[in-house]
């Protein structure tokens, strides 16, 4: 048995958070209605999105978020995407505006191409199907600084920058599972799974991020200390594109005007509400992950 290592001072704290947490139910949600539009309200005052992502290996996971952020009730979709396959992506999203984006050898999104992105959005998402890590990196970089004003929401490949970067003016949102948990800080993905809540709280208070740990039991940890427990996924949910779906709806409430924890305590509800709905419907195995979004505006 090799020797014990002493807790660090972030370690502790994190622990010590993590003893507390909220439930996320019908009495919170309840009580935390999301932003409504009023009756009169436009396109752009329903909230603005620019979901960036896609390549040609995975050009379906951007389609799938822009159909989560639309079923979240954003009134304005913009997608950047791998140039190659702006076409098709603009085909299967009918209602968005589709921009191709000049891609790196490997196939992901160039750097450069940050600088042809529109400025003026409530919230933006960045990472669902791209590919090259070191160039989305930077990729990504690039965007929070031309974006700072909006909410950013970062999954996949993108969320290796949060560490990075400190230029945002708001919250990032961050939507890990345990693999991606463990990829982003060093960790063994036994280490984030016997103590989920303690890692989403670190990670939070370590890169000031809003954090969604994504499980059957999913912890939301803010960078002020605050923690919720999700509780209600079901294995129907653990497919591919989910993760994405869950990513767009929650850059779609952001756009609404919710606040990034209340954004992803409600997609995260939304997401297992709507897998719940398929269960039922469909049976607990074998929906798809883009049958998903119609069912968000049904349990909203």
């Amino acid at each position: 048995m090799g020797p014990l290592r002493k807790p660090s001072v972030r370690s502790r704290l994190s622990e010590s958070r993590a003893k507390s947490f909220v439930e996320v139910d019908e009495h919170l949600l309840a009580g935390w209605p999301l932003p409504d539009p009023a009756e009169d309200a436009d396109k752009d005052e329903r909230g603005r999105v620019l979901l960036i992502g896609g390549s040609v290996e995975m050009p379906g996971s951007i389609i799938l978020a822009a159909l989560g952020a639309m079923r979240a009730g954003a009134g304005k979709i913009c997608v950047a995407t791998a140039a190659r396959v702006s076409q098709l992506v603009a085909q299967a999203l009918p209602e968005a505006r589709v921009i191709g984006l000049p891609e790196t050898d490997r196939g992901g999104l160039a750097p450069s191409g940050a600088a042809q992105l529109p400025e003026s959005f409530d919230a933006v998402l960045v990472g669902p199907g791209m590919q090259d890590e070191v160039e989305t990196v930077a990729f990504t970089a690039a965007v929070i600084d031309r974006c700072a004003d909006a909410q950013l929401v970062l999954d996949a490949l993108a969320m290796s920058a949060v560490a990075t970067t400190r230029s945002c003016a708001r919250a990032i949102v961050i939507t890990p599972h345990a693999g991606e948990m463990a990829h982003l800080t060093g960790k063994s993905k036994a280490e984030i799974t016997a103590a989920p809540q303690i890692a989403a709280a670190d990670a939070s208070s370590r890169w000031g991020a809003v954090v969604a740990l994504k499980g059957a039991t999913t912890f939301i940890a803010t960078p002020r200390g605050e923690l919720w427990r999700h509780e209600g996924g079901n294995s129907g949910l653990a497919i591919s594109g989910s993760g994405d779906v869950l990513a767009g709806i929650i850059t779609g409430l952001a756009a609404r005007g919710a606040s990034a924890e209340q954004a992803t305590v409600w997609g995260v509800s939304l997401h297992a509400r709507a897998g719940a709905a398929l269960a039922q419907r469909v049976g607990a195995i074998g929906y798809l992950a883009r049958e998903i979004p119609h069912e968000i505006p049904r349990v909203m």
